[in-house]
């Protein structure tokens, strides 16, 4: 008798957990996104949309070096977006005419619809339109790329050497830190369980919170150069805007295109004759040293690469925004 007492009261308390625990997680899955800080917000006020087949796209134009021809648009990675180049925004300003970059859709401050089949291909895409848009489509443009951004140059790149109207005209190409090699590149744990989760991914995607972004995001930067945790809040914000946690299962079937395609891709890098550089952050958990480097010098021998310090990790723009700027235009220089 007093066991079964002793039952009943434990079932009745689960119940009371259970009936208490229902509102806090429909609490904690409607919790809004952060607000901007006065520097993201700044970033935001001070760009542009544009509409690509009913999507608006957020994109960031300067005028910079007067009387200069040269144009170079920025593409970020995977998850941030383009608020990754504002360390060394400035200084492209002083070498370029025009310094572009976009928030790719479902990225940022750009749509994030869902359901939506994000791919490659599309963002590539993108790109052409904001230079239409821009009027830019017949100029020469130099393609500074991290990460996501790296394939979606790729795409661009392959477009590029079949000469098909209506498409970039590529003067240079400049990587950095991009899984370019399905091979060599180690996503995260989290981002293996997302691509491939199924009916696990969307509810992993709405238990997603700042704590758990932190802690997966953190370990790709040098341990001497990770953000703090107001940048963190920063990307963070831009990847709450507009519900943005909820598309990052399938944004992360980039990963999975990239295998698809890499003859495509990787094709297109080994071919064209155009002036190609890389700069390296050689700590990188993502693309490891010296695997990736030794597979990109095979592949890409008339490539330049610019090898940054030790310490310097997955995101070398924000690591090391002088050594990454003084690589870049010392490769820019170069021809």
């Amino acid at each position: 008798m007093v066991r079964r007492d002793r039952l009943r009261r434990m079932r009745e308390w689960w119940v009371q957990v259970g009936l208490l625990a229902v509102p806090l997680l429909a609490a904690y899955l409607h919790i809004p996104p952060p607000q901007l800080s006065p520097a993201l917000h700044s970033w935001k006020t001070s760009g542009k949309f544009f509409t690509y087949k009913g999507l608006r796209i957020f994109y960031q134009d300067s005028v910079g070096v007067v009387g200069s021809p040269e144009i170079v648009v920025l593409l970020h990675g995977f998850p941030t977006s383009s608020y990754d180049w504002y360390k060394i925004w400035e200084g492209l300003t002083l070498r370029f005419h025009r310094v572009i970059a976009l928030d790719f859709l479902g990225f940022g401050f750009s749509d994030k619809p869902r359901p939506h089949h994000y791919s490659i291909f599309e963002q590539a895409s993108i790109v052409e339109a904001l230079l239409r848009h821009l009027g830019l489509q017949n100029r020469r443009v130099n393609l500074l790329s991290h990460d996501y951004g790296d394939i979606v140059a790729q795409e661009l790149l392959y477009r590029y050497k079949q000469n098909r109207s209506g498409r970039l005209t590529i003067k240079s190409l400049c990587l950095s830190n991009g899984g370019i090699f399905p091979e060599t590149h180690r996503p995260l744990l989290l981002q293996k369980l997302l691509k491939d989760g199924g009916m696990l991914s969307p509810i992993l995607t709405r238990l997603m919170n700042f704590f758990v972004f932190s802690r997966g995001l953190t370990p790709v930067f040098g341990p001497y150069t990770r953000p703090s945790e107001s940048e963190l809040w920063d990307m963070w914000a831009g990847i709450r805007n507009n519900d943005g946690n909820l598309v990052i299962d399938s944004l992360l079937q980039y990963i999975n295109q990239r295998k698809k395609f890499r003859r495509r891709w990787v094709g297109a890098l080994a071919s064209v004759t155009i002036p190609i550089h890389f700069i390296y952050g050689p700590l990188d958990p993502v693309n490891p040293y010296p695997e990736f480097l030794e597979l990109y010098r095979k592949t890409l021998p008339r490539s330049t690469v610019s090898i940054l310090d030790d310490h310097i990790s997955h995101y070398p723009q924000l690591e090391d925004p002088m050594g990454f700027l003084n690589a870049y235009m010392g490769f820019i220089n170069s021809f």
